[in-house]
């Protein structure tokens, strides 16, 4: 037989009213973003846990890209976890997938193929991608005081457990170190991004890298449910339920991606989480014969926050994101 919950579908609303939910009830919702062409709406899943004194309203959100599937089992795993906590104070909203077409097809991209996290805030008279990212920026995103999106590496990548953010805000800094993630990399929120759209709502909000794309990795989602517990309880909206991840975090001023610059098949010889050195071999690139054809190096010292995993590269393909340690 099927189990209760099963048999209970939560109410359909245009938009989130958090004022709407009871104290101490967690509550489910499905919010109208759009409808496809036989008029069905594309409907997205949230939950809401309050307390009496709703404020502050911290957004969880996973998925934004449909095959990132480790933030889903994170924002599952809190909340199995608080079902035993009574909330103190304030409002957690989490939402386990944002890009619903995405996630049913399997794939990064929205239905029409474009990117959502390089489309916010959208438009309300735009395309079919930017009419879902503006309703669910002015229906959902908005009610949020602090947002914590939550990512993993996309196809034929793999990442380490790390988060970008804007390390020059103190309040965001904070959050990012609570966190506790093996990296933190200073970005500001780039344009076209669910955090730059938080952002420029006044929002305090950090990206979260949880591992690898499509697939569940429970060490991983374990550390990163354990670093959103400590934010929570930082904001005095929990007790002290648990211990925080015990490592020295890595920050970095700064990173980006080297790309190959002809095609073959690539060979990382690093791994994730190594130190290197301004000159170290990193990668190999040998044609189809099986011959070297180029030797990838380290450009200067840093740290491996991610790397492609794809031999099969095409010229300016990725080969691994490097991180610059900060002094």
């Amino acid at each position: 037989m099927p189990d209760k919950a099963e048999d209970h579908r939560p109410p359909i609303v245009e938009s989130l009213d958090i004022n709407a939910v009871a104290p101490l009830v967690p509550t489910r919702f499905r919010v109208v973003m759009t409808e496809n062409a036989t008029g069905n709406e594309s409907l997205v899943p949230v939950i809401v846990l309050r307390a009496a004194d709703p404020h502050p309203v911290v957004g969880l959100t996973a998925a934004i890209h449909g095959n990132e599937l480790n933030g889903i089992r994170v924002i599952h795993q809190l909340l199995r976890n608080l079902g035993k906590v009574e909330l103190r104070r304030g409002t957690l909203v989490a939402v386990p997938i944002v890009n619903i077409p995405g996630y049913l097809r399997q794939q990064r991209e929205f239905e029409d193929g474009v990117d959502l996290n390089r489309i916010m805030p959208g438009k309300p008279n735009g395309t079919e991608s930017q009419l879902y990212a503006r309703r669910f920026v002015d229906r959902v995103l908005s009610r949020f005081e602090y947002l914590i999106d939550l990512h993993t590496a996309s196809e034929g990548r793999v990442n380490t457990l790390y988060v970008r953010a804007d390390m020059k805000d103190e309040a965001t800094a904070r959050l990012a170190r609570l966190l506790a993630p093996q990296i933190i990399v200073h970005s500001q929120g780039h344009d076209g991004t669910l955090r730059g759209a938080a952002e420029d709502l006044g929002i305090r909000a950090v990206t979260v890298e949880v591992g690898d794309p499509q697939r569940f990795q429970q060490g991983m989602v374990r550390e990163a449910r354990l670093g959103l517990q400590e934010v929570l309880e930082y904001l005095k909206m929990l007790p002290d339920i648990s211990n925080p991840v015990d490592r020295d975090v890595v920050e970095c001023s700064r990173s980006y991606w080297m790309y190959t610059d002809r095609g073959g098949m690539l060979s990382v010889k690093v791994r994730l989480g190594d130190v290197v050195e301004k000159g170290q071999i990193i990668a190999e690139l040998h044609n189809v014969w099986g011959d070297v054809v180029r030797k990838y190096i380290a450009p200067e010292d840093g740290i491996i926050v991610g790397k492609a995993t794809n031999p099969a590269a095409r010229a300016g393909s990725r080969i691994i994101h490097l991180g610059v340690i900060a002094a």
